[in-house]
């Protein structure tokens, strides 16, 4: 996400939260657009094992939601080599393949997929997204590669957003972004990946995902002033399972351990 408004922006410190707070936060979810954005690597593993789940972040995630997610988490990165094999990092590869790039577990990375009746790519929530976009200066840097509305596009204007936020009206765009888009969508997303992908690790990291962007929305709305109850999901018609097995519920904390 290109932002060209970064340049030159000097301090504009705000009551609502400061300038070092918002870059906090901003870091936060730009790690949650990491771990979506492409396979876990031999330093990004070694960097998250180092401290627990919680310290990963500025925001003060808390609550036995939070908790559990982190036990799948700690347990998926425990569950690979120190130091990763060759075996481990392939069958990482393969896992975030299925889950970002193939759709082998029928849970698209897109919110449009999600918010069109017919589950198409590229529709009205693509649209909206991009609208959101351009009034802020920005694009997708390839949106034939990465569409707009795709979970690293959102989250990485989301962290744009959150730096950009000096005033109650920047606070507020970031909290109705969020509201309005990844909150309507990247919950279910993550509990469907949760459900059906091989490793725990990246269930894990997407439930983390979720649980990190509705704690920011409990946050952010009150000093917003704003009412963060998503608008309400029009869910895709069932598709054909794209696979053996694939609808097999897997690897998820609502339905008991699978690993």
């Amino acid at each position: 996400m290109t932002d060209p408004a970064a340049a030159g922006a000097g301090p504009a410190p705000t009551a609502l939260l400061s300038r070092a707070e918002r870059e906090a936060l901003a870091e936060d979810v730009e790690l949650l657009a990491r771990l979506a954005d492409r396979e876990l690597d031999a330093e990004l593993i070694r960097r998250l094992r180092g401290a627990p789940p919680a310290d990963w972040f500025a925001l003060d995630l808390a609550g036995a939601e939070f908790e559990a997610v982190s036990v799948h988490v700690v347990e998926g990165l425990a569950a690979i080599g120190d130091p990763p094999t060759p075996a481990d990092l392939d069958e990482l590869a393969a896992d975030f393949a299925a889950i970002f790039l193939t759709h082998g577990y029928n849970a698209a990375p897109t919110e449009s997929v999600w918010r069109d009746e017919d589950g198409l790519e590229r529709q009205d929530a693509m649209f909206l997204v991009r609208d959101w976009y351009a009034r802020h200066g920005v694009k997708a840097a390839d949106w034939r590669k990465r569409s707009d509305d795709h979970l690293v596009s959102e989250l990485e204007f989301l962290a744009l957003l959150l730096r950009r936020a000096r005033d109650e009206a920047g606070l507020r765009a970031a909290a109705t972004f969020l509201r309005d888009h990844p909150l309507v969508w990247a919950p279910r997303f993550a509990d469907r990946v949760a459900a059906r992908c091989q490793l725990q690790v990246y269930a894990g990291s997407v439930l983390l995902t979720a649980v990190y962007l509705e704690q920011l929305g409990r946050l952010l709305g009150p000093l917003a002033g704003l009412d963060m109850t998503p608008p309400p999901l029009i869910l895709a018609k069932p598709k054909a399972p794209q696979g053996p097995d694939c609808n097999t519920p897997r690897n998820t904390q609502f339905n008991g351990p699978g690993w």
